[in-house]
């Protein structure tokens, strides 16, 4: 049963590749935070029947999903502590999202702002299974019935269904579902370093991977775009927006960041605000003003405190690929702890709903 005192939060992560900078910063730091806090309960899952949505090969998605938890534990998450598991290995996300699906339209689906993006990225596999991504997502939430959601801004819609669709049972059939709401973390919005965009592993060239070197580093950063060194600071400043927390002013931020995006100077400030501190920030936006910035220097000063950073969770990754049998344990007691939560939940909503 769940402790009315306590909040519980849900955060996940798609098992389509190693884990890069911007899951790193946008998502396991605030999960890291999380666990920290007396005031809630955790679960972390690698949401590996999300990647399905979209092509995929089955044999990289069995080497990804637990490379994905490995990346968790190596990064701090820890299992006496947080609920790792695999979404897949907890058959109750299915069912409830089934379930959830009578109460949702297919028209209300078709006119997400992200399907319609995926249907551009992969015009040939519109399939059922991307229709229904965000009542899957609002099923994995509601599931545990989470209080909070550290997700993205490009995640507001999927979120918005998940809090209606708590509503629509819990008007209809008497159930406590709480809305659950968005928790911002710092360096949610991480950059690409193509200079546009938000950092992801779908779009080559724009991430920096949890287990690159320091000569990968500087290579990557090495072709993330410029401009002259000298240019319109006002541009710059308005990159360090911070994001909204409200749904509805969700797409304001949005707008405002696309505003931007067009100069990579301003993401490789961002991520120097980030790795090496406002102080260090603003004195690339002072010289930027005046006799302008030497992106060579910055990049490998960048570099290296990137790697600073990573490199202690490369050695514990390290040391966790040499104990295969502790991460099938912590696999199977995350699945065993996690669906004792979901049986619970649906067996109440099959009684309310006239199924038992």
């Amino acid at each position: 049963m769940k402790d009315l005192a306590t909040k519980r939060v849900l955060s996940g992560i798609r098992a389509s590749g190693r884990l890069h900078l911007g899951n790193y910063l946008g998502a396991v730091k605030g999960m890291l935070a999380l666990q920290a806090d007396p005031d809630y309960e955790a679960l972390y899952m690698v949401a590996d029947a999300h990647t399905i949505t979209t092509p995929y090969n089955p044999e990289e998605l069995k080497q990804n999903r637990r490379a994905v938890i490995i990346d968790y534990l190596a990064a701090g998450l820890d299992p006496e502590k947080s609920i790792l598991f695999l979404q897949a290995d907890v058959n109750e996300h299915f069912e409830l999202a089934f379930y959830l699906s009578s109460l949702v339209s297919v028209a209300r689906m078709q006119h997400l702002p992200t399907f319609k993006e995926k249907v551009k990225q992969h015009p040939k596999n519109v399939t059922m299974a991307l229709l229904n991504y965000p009542v899957l997502m609002a099923a994995d939430i509601l599931l545990y019935k989470a209080d909070a959601v550290p997700v993205g801004m490009d995640q507001i819609s999927h979120l918005e269904v998940a809090r209606k669709l708590a509503r629509k049972v819990n008007a209809q059939f008497g159930l406590d579902f709480p809305e659950p709401t968005r928790f911002a973390t710092t360096g949610e919005y991480v950059p690409s370093l193509k200079g546009e965009g938000k950092m992801s592993k779908s779009v080559e060239g724009s991430y920096i991977n949890l287990d690159d070197n320091l000569d990968t580093i500087k290579q990557r950063l090495a072709g993330a775009p410029t401009d002259s060194g000298q240019g319109e600071i006002k541009l710059v400043k308005a990159a360090t927006k911070q994001p909204a927390t409200s749904l509805k002013a969700g797409k304001k931020y949005i707008d405002a960041q696309t505003e931007i995006e067009s100069l990579g100077v301003c993401n490789l400030l961002i991520l120097v605000e980030l790795f090496e501190g406002a102080e260090k920030r603003k004195e690339y936006e002072a010289l930027y003003q005046g006799q302008g910035i030497r992106y060579n220097q910055l990049k490998t000063g960048l570099a290296e405190a990137i790697y600073t950073e990573l490199q202690p969770l490369q050695e514990k990754r390290a040391e966790l690929l040499t104990d295969s049998a502790y991460i099938d344990e912590v696999i199977k007691q995350g699945a065993l702890k996690a669906s004792k939560i979901a049986q619970q939940t649906i067996q109440e909503l099959r009684t309310k709903m006239g199924l038992v």
